[in-house]
């Protein structure tokens, strides 16, 4: 089999420059923790529950108890150590995040180098996600998610080559050996929760379209995804 899959990532400005951020922000937490420390203790807050330029951080979307480290995709839960990057800011009562990624890519897969099957291509995945949350009351949560992605544009309705890939449509034909693209409209929820005890929460959630209820993490929200352009076959 003859597989080369080429990719050159051209923007992916939103991860790197949060990652400089992040190691900008250690370093000014090391010189101030003590005195923001004592400021939040003096507003009844607990420092785990502050940003380190002292502003409230957000949670997991579905408990104020729970750290957004965690959260991964739909009720899936990832290690509390995963990095999470993007640009965070806030407004009176509100948190909000926005991360993406852009590629270039080149992907050929012939498999017999003959054209018979696999198919090369030149296109640009891509992905944006916005998020906000506001603290309901003491006990309850309220969030919002949406997800967009332009492959419709940038790879095409038939999405991109990837070998042994099934089970998707395209105009009403079977997608074979290629990876449907996202939707332009991949995520667009919001939900509440209410946190009865520090470790039990309840919550609803509404989405359309939203995130599956039962199953892996997505692999665009895995760390070990984070500068892949490419589904795994398994995605599905």
């Amino acid at each position: 089999m003859k597989k080369i899959t080429f990719f050159i990532l051209i923007a992916c400005l939103l991860v790197q420059e949060s990652k400089a951020q992040h190691e900008h922000h250690m370093q000014d937490a090391r010189k101030t923790k003590e005195q923001r420390t004592d400021s939040m203790q003096m507003k009844g807050m607990d420092h785990e529950q502050m940003d380190m330029e002292g502003m409230p951080m957000m949670s997991d979307p579905f408990s104020l108890n729970l750290p957004m480290q965690r959260h991964g995709s739909g009720t899936d839960w990832l290690p509390d150590a995963s990095p999470t990057y993007g640009y965070m800011f806030h407004s009176p009562g509100w948190s909000y995040m926005l991360h993406g990624n852009l590629f270039l890519r080149y992907t050929s897969q012939d498999f017999t180098s003959k054209g018979s099957r696999g198919d090369d291509q030149l296109d640009a995945p891509n992905w944006l996600m916005f998020m906000g949350q506001k603290p309901v009351s003491k006990n309850g949560l309220f969030h919002f998610s949406t997800m967009f992605s332009f492959d419709p544009i940038t790879e095409g309705g038939g999405g991109y080559p990837l070998l042994f890939q099934s089970g998707e449509t395209y105009r009403g034909k079977p997608l074979v050996d290629r990876q449907h693209p996202h939707d332009l409209f991949s995520e667009l929820s919001v939900s509440y929760s209410l946190a009865i005890t520090k470790k039990t929460d309840v919550f609803i959630y509404a989405g359309y379209p939203g995130e599956p209820a039962l199953g892996p993490v997505a692999f665009m929200h895995r760390p070990s995804a984070l500068d892949n352009p490419d589904a795994p076959i398994s995605h599905h």
